[in-house]
């Protein structure tokens, strides 16, 4: 079993710490605007489709684009309906445009932060840690619900999906991170809330500490390899 995490004074240089899931609650947005997106598309298999925020949960955390790809899968295995090859690249590239329009008016409205993430910031922030928030969520939507909840001013840079080659789980993000922090991997903790979070950190070489709380996909986020997890990140302040 992997023990309580305790932050030590001086174990880290910097952190790096994902966005939905871990800091906002942005399962609403993603409803509200995948709900419209389906809405919109003139496909018979989409009459009357709505997504609840259990569904959208399992799909969340690897971007926009497989989020209303999956979306898209999804409703067409629930309605039995059969599409061509050619018409599912056409649905798509309408769901997509659809979606972001939808997203980037809805960000933030139907969003919270999580009960003690302005306490954990701010232990982070006293210590002296550099931080940066990387997500998955493209750039300028995570800008503007960052500046929306209040947490723009604990972190030094943003990155979001579309800042990098590739998002995570690959470990190009977090490695891009280290490199704008100007430090070891060894020595920068990233901060998540599910498999994709580990999986990129344990390929870049940094230590991962999830939140119990977050979006992993369905699946049980206390069965992921990580160095520890905590139920808040004001149990971050225990350590000093």
């Amino acid at each position: 079993m992997t023990p309580p995490f305790c932050l030590h004074p001086g174990q880290y240089d910097a952190a790096i710490v994902d966005l939905d899931g871990t800091m906002v609650d942005t399962l609403g947005d993603f409803v509200a605007a995948l709900n419209l997106m389906l809405a919109e598309l003139p496909v018979p298999a989409f009459a009357g489709a709505a997504l609840d925020a259990a569904t959208v949960g399992r799909m969340v955390g690897k971007g926009s684009g497989h989020l209303v790809k999956s979306v898209l899968d999804h409703v067409f295995a629930q309605s039995g309906s059969a599409c061509s090859a050619i018409d599912l690249i056409a649905i798509n590239g309408q769901a997509q445009a659809g979606y972001q329009q939808h997203y980037a008016a809805i960000n933030g409205g139907h969003s919270t932060l999580y009960p003690g993430v302005l306490e954990g910031l701010g232990s982070l922030q006293k210590t002296g840690l550099k931080l940066v928030c990387l997500t998955n969520k493209p750039l300028a939507f995570a800008r503007r619900l960052l500046k929306l909840k209040g947490l723009d001013g604990f972190f030094c840079e943003v990155f979001g999906g579309d800042s990098f080659e590739r998002k995570k789980p690959d470990p190009l993000p977090l490695l891009k991170a280290c490199e704008f922090l100007e430090t070891l991997p060894a020595r920068t903790l990233m901060i998540g809330d599910s498999s994709n979070d580990a999986r990129a950190a344990r390929a870049a070489g940094c230590p991962v500490l999830l939140v119990t709380y977050g979006y992993n996909h369905g699946e049980p986020v206390r069965r992921v390899d990580a160095d520890g997890f905590v139920d808040s990140l004001a149990e971050l302040l225990e350590g000093y």
